[in-house]
């Protein structure tokens, strides 16, 4: 058994503590939005964030979830209101598929609060998610937009 705390409600999962934390999240506790690209945390489609921090779900045992609080895609709005980045995505409609788009929101979130006006530079550095469609323009421009919203 392995206690979580997930969007702030605590769940008891019965899994195998070896257990990638993205598959508790889609299998057991149906939160969709965290999505499976590569397996192996080099893609990013992934990102939740655990502390606060971006961290990629494939990769990560549930059983190192234990004590710490995990954000998903479905809880980064609160009430209702989007999160910044969030917003910025829809303002400038960055996706074109969509599909890595939950993780890169989620990396962009836990940038931007470790760094809330970055640079060129520094977005290249932290934002490592990989994006099929090529979306990378609209994606630091949605960053810059975030940025100045806050």
């Amino acid at each position: 058994m392995v206690s979580l705390s997930v969007n702030g409600k605590a769940h008891d999962i019965d899994v195998d503590p070896d257990t990638p934390l993205l598959w508790v999240l889609r299998e057991q506790l149906g939160l969709t939005g965290t999505k499976y690209g590569c397996g192996i945390a080099a893609c990013g489609s992934c990102t939740v964030h655990v502390d606060g921090e971006a961290v990629r779900s494939c990769a990560m045992p549930v059983s190192a979830m234990e004590g710490k609080k995990v954000v998903t895609i479905e809880g980064l709005a609160v009430d209702g209101v989007l999160h910044r980045v969030q917003q910025a995505w829809v303002d400038l409609d960055v996706p074109q598929c969509g599909y890595c788009q939950a993780g890169m929101i989620m990396a962009v979130a836990a940038l931007l609060n470790a760094t809330p006006k970055p640079t060129d530079a520094q977005i290249d550095e932290a934002i490592t998610n990989v994006c099929r469609c090529g979306t990378y323009p609209r994606v630091r421009a949605g960053i810059h937009h975030a940025a100045a919203n806050a």
